[in-house]
């Protein structure tokens, strides 16, 4: 089974302005972050905008993506309010090629545990591909306690990574990392555009899985991390977390504008009914690029 630990970043779906898909931004980007060295990355997540994609673009785009990244694992977000429908698109992941997949839990109507537990043992039956579990209740309203999620990580081998985006995020971490001393390893990768990611890596998380436009720099912070250098770690996160907050607001349009403007995505169209960025927006964006990255061309990957 995989070990999905150091930078799994989530990447975009790029779209032409006519909002067709562009499948040549695709394979630039998973190039671009394979060459950075990233652990895997993650398909069909927030970021890439699943929700506003039919059945048949999402099969191509899985296609593209497992073609593009060749030996790096794709990890393939296949959530869906339906228990049937979240096997099927696993499946689907499986046959293409997805070397794991992101599940996050179905909302019920009224907080059920054991359904949520029923809902990812399920999934875990068939296909038998590694699950990355999202703990986003943003998202999903679904508010999963520590208990329950080492309980799945205990009856349900193919539960292999947790993405712990439930805030507050760096006790949830500690908790899950002090639980899982009795079960098994299993790592913790931290979400949120990597808002919280210096106190998250504090308390036990292993990296990040994000969509934040600049996995090198997010790299860069889990080595040092890693190397026992937390000074430097937390340097660098203190330099670029303005970054990491404008990029973070509410829509996806100021990260895939970054995006395009690092030369992978020729457009940064987000598809109706998101929002694109507006021009009091792009100004403030280039000014930030500008101080974030003083004579440096964005467009090749940052050496810290």
């Amino acid at each position: 089974m995989p070990q999905f630990t150091g930078v799994i970043p989530i990447l975009a779906t790029p779209f032409h302005d006519d909002e067709s898909l562009d499948h040549a931004s695709l394979t630039r980007t998973i190039e671009f972050f394979a060459s950075t060295g990233v652990n895997a990355v993650t398909l069909l997540g927030v970021l890439g905008e699943s929700n506003r994609l039919t059945d048949i673009e999402r099969s191509a785009l899985i296609a593209t993506a497992v073609k593009a990244a060749r030996d790096l694992p794709v990890i393939v977000g296949c959530s869906h309010t339906g228990t049937s429908a979240t096997i099927e698109l696993a499946q689907e992941a499986a046959n293409l090629g997805a070397t794991a997949i992101m599940i996050a839990p179905s909302r019920q109507p009224v907080p059920n545990d054991e359904a949520v537990f029923t809902y990812y043992a399920k999934i875990a039956e068939k296909p038998k591909l590694p699950i990355v579990l999202q703990d986003h209740p943003a998202s999903t309203e679904v508010h999963m306690s520590v208990a329950l999620v080492l309980r799945m990580v205990r009856e349900l081998p193919s539960i292999s990574c947790i993405k712990a985006e439930a805030v507050p995020s760096p006790p949830k971490i500690a908790a899950l990392r002090k639980g899982l001393e009795s079960i098994r390893p299993v790592p913790i990768l931290t979400g949120l555009g990597a808002l919280y990611g210096f106190f998250d890596i504090e308390r036990g998380s292993d990296g990040f899985n994000t969509g934040f436009a600049f996995p090198e720099i997010l790299l860069a912070i889990v080595n040092r991390a890693k190397s026992g250098d937390l000074d430097g770690a937390y340097a660098l996160y203190q330099r670029f977390l303005p970054l990491m907050v404008f990029e973070q607001q509410p829509g996806l349009a100021i990260r895939k504008e970054i995006l395009r403007r690092r030369g992978l995505l020729a457009s940064g169209r987000v598809r109706h009914p998101g929002g694109n960025i507006d021009p009091a927006t792009t100004t403030q964006l280039i000014a930030l690029l500008h101080r974030s990255f003083p004579d440096q061309d964005i467009a090749k990957a940052l050496v810290f």
